[in-house]
C-alpha cells in the first residue's frame, strides 16, 4: 500500500497590503504631477523662463562682485544696464516699424492696381471672379462688424494678460537674484556633510551649462541679425536694419522662430521690393534657416554648453513636439543637466564597484 506524501502548507503571498499600497499611491502620486504639469503650464514657464535669465544675469552679478562691488549693487547696475539696453532696442526698432506701416498704407492702393492689371489678377478674375466676392464680403461689412466686439475684448484681454506675464517675469528674475542663492544655500545644508560636496558640485556643472548655452545663444542670435542685416541691406530691402535685428531675436525660439519671422520679413520684401527681392529673401531666410538649426546651433552648443550635436537635435525635435515652444528653448540645457546627473550616478555606482570589477583602463591612459 503506498504512502500518501504530505501536503505541503502554502507559501505565504509576497504581496502584501503595504506593496499594493504603495505601488497604488505611486501610480496616483505620478498621475497627479502629470495632471498638474498640464494645468500649470503657464506659471511652470515663466518659471523656467525666469530661472534662465536669473542665471544669465547672475553670471553678469558675479564678475561685477569679484570687482569689489556688494551683491545689492550689482545686481541693480545689471538690471539698469539691461533696461537700458532694451530700450535702445525699442528706440532703434519701433519708429522704422511705424514709418514703413505709413508707407505701406499710402502705397497699398498703387500695389493694389497694379496687382488688378496683371496677368495673374486677370485670369483670377474671369475664373473665380474674384472682385465680386470681394463685393460681397464688403456688404457683409457691417454685419462683421457687429460680431466683431468679442475677438476684440478678447485679443485685449490678451495683451494684458502678456504684459502682466511680461511684469511678473521681472520680478521673478529680480527676486531669484536676490534670493535665490539663499533658498540653494539652505537646500543644500540640509544634505549630510559626506554628500554634500557631490551636490554642489552638480549645481556649479549644471549653472555654468546653462550659462554657456545662453551664452551660445546670444552668439547664434548675433550671427543671424549680423548676416540678415547685410543680406537685406544688399538686396535693398526697406527698414533692413530693425528686421535684422527682428530676425537675430527670432533665435531664441529655435527653429520656430527664425521660420516666423523669416516668411514675414519675405512677405514685407515681395510687397515693398517686388517679386524677386520677395523670392531672393524667401530663399535666403530657407538655406539660413537649415544652416543654423542643423548645423550651426549644434556645432556653438557642443563648445558652450558640451551637449553633443546628435543629442541637441534630437532633444530640440522631440521636446519642440512634446511642449512646444516652451520644449524647444529649454531643450538644450535640459539634455546638458541630465547629461551631468547621468554621469554622476554612473561616477557613484563606478565607485561602489569592487577593484576587480572595473574594466581595465586603455593602454593610452596607463
Amino acid at each position: 500500500m503506498n504512502a500518501v506524501p504530505p501536503r505541503s502548507e502554502p507559501k505565504p503571498s509576497q504581496v502584501t497590503f503595504k506593496t499594493a499600497f504603495t505601488v497604488c499611491f505611486s501610480v496616483v502620486l505620478v498621475a497627479a504631477g502629470v495632471l498638474f504639469l498640464l494645468k500649470t503650464l503657464l506659471p511652470l514657464t515663466l518659471m523656467l523662463s525666469a530661472a534662465m535669465l536669473a542665471v544669465a544675469l547672475d553670471h553678469a552679478v558675479s564678475f561685477l562682485e569679484r570687482h569689489k562691488l556688494k551683491r545689492p549693487l550689482a545686481i541693480a547696475l545689471t538690471i539698469f544696464v539691461l533696461l537700458l539696453l532694451g530700450s535702445a532696442f525699442f528706440l532703434i526698432l519701433v519708429p522704422p516699424v511705424v514709418s514703413q506701416g505709413k508707407a505701406l498704407a499710402e502705397q497699398s492702393p498703387h500695389i493694389l492696381a497694379e496687382i488688378q492689371q496683371g496677368a495673374t489678377f486677370g485670369g483670377l478674375e474671369r475664373r473665380f471672379q474674384v472682385l465680386e466676392q470681394l463685393k460681397a464680403l464688403g456688404s457683409d461689412a457691417a454685419g462683421l462688424a457687429k460680431g466683431a466686439v468679442t475677438p476684440v475684448l478678447a485679443a485685449l484681454g490678451g495683451l494684458l494678460s502678456a504684459v502682466g506675464g511680461l511684469v511678473t517675469l521681472a520680478f521673478l528674475v529680480i527676486f531669484m537674484l536676490v534670493f535665490g542663492g539663499d533658498v540653494v544655500k539652505a537646500m543644500t545644508r540640509e544634505i549630510t556633510e559626506d554628500n554634500r560636496w557631490r551636490y554642489e558640485r552638480v549645481l556649479g556643472k549644471i549653472y555654468k551649462s546653462i550659462g554657456g548655452y545662453l551664452g551660445g545663444l546670444l552668439l547664434i542670435c548675433s550671427i543671424n541679425a549680423t548676416l540678415t542685416t547685410t543680406f537685406l541691406a544688399i538686396a535693398r530691402v526697406p527698414f533692413f536694419l530693425p528686421l535684422g535685428i527682428l530676425s537675430g531675436a527670432s533665435s531664441m525660439i529655435p527653429y520656430v522662430g527664425p521660420i516666423v519671422v523669416g516668411a514675414s520679413v519675405s512677405l514685407i520684401a515681395l510687397v515693398t521690393g517686388g517679386v524677386w527681392k520677395g523670392l531672393a529673401s524667401m530663399i535666403y531666410f530657407i538655406l539660413y534657416g537649415q544652416l543654423e538649426g542643423n548645423i550651426l546651433g549644434p556645432l556653438i552648443f557642443r563648445r558652450t554648453a558640451h551637449v553633443n550635436p546628435l543629442l541637441t537635435l534630437l532633444s530640440i525635435l522631440f521636446l519642440a513636439d512634446l511642449a512646444g515652444v516652451v520644449g524647444a528653448i529649454i531643450a538644450v540645457p535640459a539634455v546638458a543637466a541630465a547629461q551631468i546627473i547621468i554621469r554622476e550616478l554612473l561616477s557613484i555606482r563606478r565607485e561602489q564597484l569592487p577593484a576587480d570589477a572595473l574594466p581595465p583602463e586603455p593602454e593610452a591612459a596607463k
